[in-house]
């Protein structure tokens, strides 16, 4: 589909986009999303009914995901989660679906037809375009945190369990994988924008009705910073009142440089021009960090949620920032790794290093799993010895 008839589609669902036109699609999309909730709902009523078997694999097993579509920032929340619970002394395999990731007959496979391995902790197999944006840059991120894409997260799971000594898997993305039983089901929620227009996809952006959020174990919010995050948890502990409630932020750690790999500590860009580039489902909260840093944004250059960048798109955006003299132009992590390498920039081109920070709720993301988990595990389902082993928080 053309950039701008996604761009346009995108605006409707989010109600950014009036007109007849418009005004008509919503329509349409309304009526494609009842049956897309009489499927979402004939889907679990399965499930249920046992007619479709749920697996569960011998070992802590622990789903990040989130009931609307992008931009929660559940990729660096799965980081620093896996982070945490390694320097626990856990085996930590991440198993993800590889979303708009390719098929590469000639990259390193393991554990069966389907599995592919991204990393195994301690080197990299796939790169962004055969592996998918999200496990690529987690396992660019985490040394000692093996990342895994297949579909069939059972598959990947026994895999990662067999080939590479997992003791606990995280499921990126895998809040709607119902095949697969899990210890904790931790959701995250935009607090910017926790539910969109409260429409089910097309017409909105949630993927279950919110009473599917009776699921999870505990809520994540993200995007706390300078919110007022109350009316949202009560909202939150009317639909689920046992879960647990904790609130981060996302921090700016450094801006490095593509072409150099020079980095430079985040208040760098403050009092100076620069143009912001981003192809992320939720590109308002990445140009507002760049101001809350200092950054003048004299030009917002927005893409579609996931846009693979060409090497002329890039050099036609240095171009235009070296003619309107800014210092330098800044992206998301997420988009440089679809941005294509050049040998020459007129401009520097940045992109902004980010992690997620708890602010309320927990010390330690490991220590708040691993007790969640410990009353979940059953003994029979240990890795290896027979028994289940999961630290006290």
């Amino acid at each position: 589909m053309p950039e701008k008839a996604r761009s346009f589609i995108v605006g409707v669902m989010e109600d950014r986009r009036h007109g007849l036109l418009a005004g008509t699609l919503k329509c349409v999309l309304w009526g494609m999303s009842q049956v897309y909730r009489l499927g979402v709902w004939l889907r679990i009523r399965i499930y249920e009914a046992g007619l479709l078997r749920r697996r569960s694999l011998p070992c802590p097993t622990i789903s990040v995901g989130n009931i609307t579509v992008g931009g929660t920032g559940k990729t660096p929340f799965v980081e620093a989660l896996a982070s945490s619970l390694h320097e626990r002394g856990r085996r930590v395999a991440i198993l993800s679906r590889g979303y708009k990731s390719k098929n590469s007959p000639g990259a390193a496979e393991r554990g069966g037809a389907a599995t592919r391995v991204v990393s195994n902790g301690e080197k990299i197999f796939l790169n962004a375009l055969h592996a998918g944006d999200e496990p690529y840059l987690l396992a660019a991120n985490l040394k000692g945190v093996a990342v895994s894409v297949d579909k069939n997260r059972f598959r990947a799971g026994q895999a990662a369990i067999s080939d590479m000594g997992a003791d606990t898997l995280i499921l990126d993305d895998g809040f709607q994988h119902l095949s697969l039983k899990r210890d904790l089901d931790i959701v995250l929620i935009d607090c910017t924008n926790p539910f969109g227009n409260g429409h089910l996809l097309p017409r909105g952006i949630l993927r279950e009705p919110l009473r599917a959020l009776r699921r999870a174990d505990c809520f994540v919010l993200t995007k706390a910073t300078g919110v007022d995050t109350e009316p949202l948890r009560a909202k939150l502990r009317e639909l689920n009142p046992q879960a647990e409630i904790i609130e981060t932020i996302h921090q700016p750690l450094y801006l490095e440089e593509l072409l150099s790999g020079r980095r430079e500590k985040p208040e760098f860009i403050r009092g100076k021009a620069v143009h912001a580039v981003s192809g992320i489902a939720r590109p308002d909260s990445f140009e507002e960090a760049v101001e809350r840093l200092g950054g003048h944004i004299a030009r917002r250059i927005r893409f579609t949620d996931h846009h693979r960048f060409t090497e002329q798109e890039i050099e036609e955006i240095l171009q235009q920032a070296s003619a309107e003299h800014v210092a330098a132009v800044v992206t998301t992590q997420k988009d440089a790794v679809r941005m294509p390498t050049l040998g020459f920039t007129p401009v520097p081109l940045y992109f902004l290093r980010v992690a997620i920070q708890v602010t309320k709720g927990t010390e330690n993301l490991a220590d708040w799993v691993l007790r969640l988990c410990q009353a979940r595990v059953a003994p029979e389902r240990a890795c290896g010895s027979g028994t289940t082993h999961v630290p006290d928080a």
